[in-house]
């Protein structure tokens, strides 16, 4: 086949809804569409324990912490899903780690702040994760297979991220004053923030238009956005505290809520690294790796002869065949 016969049996398959998998043909650019858009994605699940794992020891109770622990653990092994789709692709591991700490591959510019009070917990649970499960819930039909598979669980244990959040809010929202200040405190951190998650609007989207083409991506940011906001509003409301945009009301002819004009300096200036803990994120996730290094290398070795013994018994048992 030429490779005008592949790229049209590739287009083929996307228009029919039909999933790219590891050993068909794709143009160069959808691989590195997809391996920028994974690894960033795996990347920012690795990265999005550091925040919550500071407060597991602090959790106010012996269930908060537990059930804490069991998310962090989750937003790993989200991580190591989505690695090993990366690699599918034809990229290693160790090159996206490297990629993440010399600061060339990006994650979610929400990691970049702080938490600072316990509140955060929640605020992290129901705005972040809130918004990542609005981003995901489409990629279990994005057009390449492993990616969509591993989004299946993954959206699974996030909507269990979303509600853990969201009863801590409600919790402290009815709680004592101070408890529901310190509630109101964090919704008002994290509101811009979280609706900077979806990306830049889809004017300034370089990479938008194109993964739309190709299915990667359903929605564009600016319509996963609007969803996120007119969700999150009713459900603050619920719970009585209130979302921290003057200018946010409800529009009878589009049937969507209007809001604020979002802080896009603010924005890029935590991408390009310039956040509050920017810095903070990638030294930890070095100092992890490089103290990790022993841990890898055992269990490198200990395949290695593994693989060494069985070579070995097999040999034997043919001898004796």
């Amino acid at each position: 086949m030429t490779t005008k016969s592949f790229q049209e049996h590739f287009d083929n398959q996307i228009e029919n809804e039909v999933s790219i998998e590891p050993r068909d043909w794709m143009p160069d650019d959808y691989r590195k569409t997809l391996i920028r858009q994974i690894s960033q994605h795996a990347h920012s699940e690795i990265v999005g324990m550091l925040p919550e794992g500071n407060w597991i020891t602090r959790a106010p109770s012996l269930r908060r912490k537990c059930v804490l622990l069991a998310k962090v653990q989750d937003e790993g092994g989200h991580g190591l899903y989505l690695y090993s789709a990366a690699e599918t692709l034809g990229i290693s591991r160790d090159e996206m780690i490297e990629q993440l700490h010399s600061g060339k591959a990006k994650y979610s510019s929400i990691f970049n702040y702080p938490t600072i009070t316990w509140a955060d917990m929640g605020a992290i649970g129901w705005l972040v994760d809130g918004a990542a499960i609005m981003n995901q819930v489409p990629l279990c039909r994005t057009s390449y297979g492993p990616y969509a598979r591993a989004m299946v669980r993954v959206c699974k244990e996030e909507s269990f991220h979303q509600r853990q959040g969201y009863e801590i809010m409600m919790t402290l929202a009815n709680g004592t004053e101070v408890q529901k200040k310190m509630a109101q405190d964090a919704l008002n951190r994290w509101w811009w923030p979280s609706i900077m998650m979806f990306g830049p609007s889809d004017a300034d989207s370089p990479h938008t238009a194109q993964s739309m083409k190709w299915r990667i991506k359903r929605f564009s940011n600016d319509e996963l956005r609007q969803k996120f906001i007119d969700v999150t509003v009713e459900q603050a409301k619920l719970i009585g505290l209130t979302v921290p945009d003057p200018n946010l009301k409800w529009n009878e002819e589009t049937g969507h809520f209007d809001f604020g004009e979002i802080n896009w300096d603010e924005f890029w200036n935590v991408v390009k690294g310039n956040g509050p803990c920017n810095k903070e994120r990638l030294q930890a996730r070095q100092k992890a790796w490089n103290e990790g290094a022993w841990v890898r290398e055992a269990a490198i070795a200990h395949a290695q002869k593994s693989k060494l013994k069985a070579a070995k018994n097999n040999k034997q048992k043919s001898e004796t065949a």
